[in-house]
């Protein structure tokens, strides 16, 4: 019988990545994925959140019970925390088959297999990338928008981030390549791709090529069919006017920037060694809504960092209303073990950083809800996704489902669909009639619909399932939503 696999996938969008890239080994190695209890388990984990190990044993510990209740099930670890704790899992764990790093995605078919021979668990950590992982299978979950990865790694050393020292230095994809992937995507009927990289500023130095990225946007816009190009995350050390140009002189790529800010006290950028100060950030901004007065930006922010005080905090604050934020991931600074900042005196108190904390998110939903009810009466196009939405307490509101879309600069829109036919992929136009806080609504009827190749080729997928070989021109990765806060900050700059 075909054996069964799951996948739990926990941290960033690096993370979501290389979960696709597993799906996509094991059903080329014969699995099929779970509806039920699976035969294999994995976990693609992060070190980033807090308290991230005590949840893996916590989840190790029930998946224990469910192996004893099914014999020949195997459980394999994967991602930043087994790069981490690659000498650890197996001891406090030694139900586990597999332990892999974040470099050996590639072994896991055969690791599983000399586990299950040898009866003992297996582990294999790669210190560095060796190859840039282009010709992994993969599994995607949509089939009208894509990640499509151009670097792996960081050569930033940011005194709160473990990443660089678990995903190793920038190792940059060939502009080849990666266009390559992308036309093959757009064929296969994407219309959206985001391009992904822990720093995607800083993408060329491994090749010389210090404007790499701003070319690589511009060269996207020759793509016939590729409606939308996106980006995360950027670094506003290496933020530079090219960019800026070529977003703005690229018609497919889309009027949004997430640029993490992270502090706006210039000390505390400092102790985070973090490589600007809050007037280049701002002046980044400025040169960007100049190019694009309707771009939406948006941001991730630390509170309550080592040594933060009240002024340093007031300046975030002041940073925030400047720069009118569209959204903000925002965090609560706690301990990394292996960080520098973990180290550092002047830890500030948790009844302190929650203040803070609950201060700051306030200032930024406010914010955020003026600039979208700036939005209303505006027409806007979203490419539909695949969900729905119940949007008030009544029962006439609860009755009536609203379909989910993302408009060019990627906020969120809530609309109805009436009478008209719209598949996920295609685009509508809509009038919108309110601004929320988080999204944007509209229940006017549609002003039009254009159906889109990626409408169809959603038509086409339902009731059936795609593995890609992923090559030179082969698909990758998987669909684009924004994720969660807690799950953004070791991709986020």
């Amino acid at each position: 019988m075909t054996k069964t696999y799951e996948v739990r996938t926990y941290g960033c969008q690096m993370n979501v990545h290389d979960s696709e890239r597993i799906g996509g080994l094991l059903e080329t190695a014969g699995y099929a994925k779970a509806e039920g209890e699976p035969d294999l388990l994995v976990f693609n984990t992060c070190a980033v959140r807090e308290n991230a190990d005590n949840k893996l044993y916590g989840n190790l510990g029930h998946a224990a019970s469910l192996k004893a209740k099914k014999p020949g099930m195997q459980i394999a670890v994967g991602g930043c925390l087994a790069q981490k704790d690659r000498d650890t899992i197996t001891s406090r764990a030694p139900w586990v088959d597999v332990v892999f790093g974040t470099h050996n995605i590639g072994s896991l078919p055969i690791l599983l297999e000399r586990a299950r021979i040898a009866e003992e668990s297996q582990v294999e950590i790669l210190e560095a990338l060796e190859v840039f992982p282009s010709t992994l299978p993969t599994k995607r979950d949509s089939v009208f928008a894509a990640w499509v990865s151009i670097s792996v790694g960081c050569n930033n050393t940011c005194t709160f981030c473990i990443v660089p020292s678990l995903r190793g230095k920038e190792k940059d994809r060939r502009p080849g390549d990666v266009l390559a992937e992308v036309e093959a995507l757009v064929a296969d009927g994407v219309v959206e791709v985001t391009l992904l990289g822990q720093n995607v500023n800083s993408y060329g130095v491994e090749f010389g090529d210090r404007q790499a990225f701003g070319k690589l946007l511009r060269a996207c816009g020759e793509i016939d069919g590729l409606e939308r190009v996106r980006f995360t995350s950027p670094h506003p050390k290496d933020f530079t006017d090219d960019v800026i140009a070529a977003m703005a002189e690229t018609p497919n790529v889309m009027p949004q920037l997430h640029m993490p800010l992270q502090s706006g006290s210039d000390d505390v950028l400092k102790r985070m060694r973090r490589s600007y100060r809050r007037e280049k950030y701002l002046g980044i901004i400025e040169r960007v809504r100049a190019a694009m007065p309707d771009a939406a930006i948006t941001t991730d922010i630390i509170v309550g960092f080592p040594g933060e005080t009240d002024e340093d905090f007031e300046q975030t604050l002041d940073v925030v209303r400047r720069a009118r934020f569209g959204s903000a991931f925002t965090f609560q600074y706690s301990k990394r073990p292996g960080t520098p900042a973990a180290d550092l005196p002047d830890q500030l108190p948790k009844a302190v950083v929650q203040e803070r904390y609950d201060r700051l998110v306030a200032e930024v939903n406010q914010i955020a809800w003026e600039e979208n009810q700036r939005i209303e009466g505006r027409r806007v196009e979203v490419l539909v996704s695949d969900g729905s939405v119940s949007l008030g307490g009544g029962k006439k509101d609860a009755a009536t489902k609203r379909l989910t879309g993302r408009a060019r600069d990627n906020r969120l829109v809530h609309f109805v669909p009436g009478d008209a036919e719209v598949r996920p992929g295609d685009m509508v136009e809509v009038e919108i009639t309110h601004g929320a806080p988080h999204h944007l609504v509209s229940d006017a009827p549609i002003l039009s619909v254009r159906r889109t190749r990626a409408g169809d080729a959603w038509e086409a997928r339902q009731g059936r399932t795609e593995v890609r070989s992923v090559g030179l021109g082969m698909p990758q990765i998987g669909v684009p939503d924004p994720l969660p806060a807690a799950v953004t900050a070791c991709a986020a700059g």
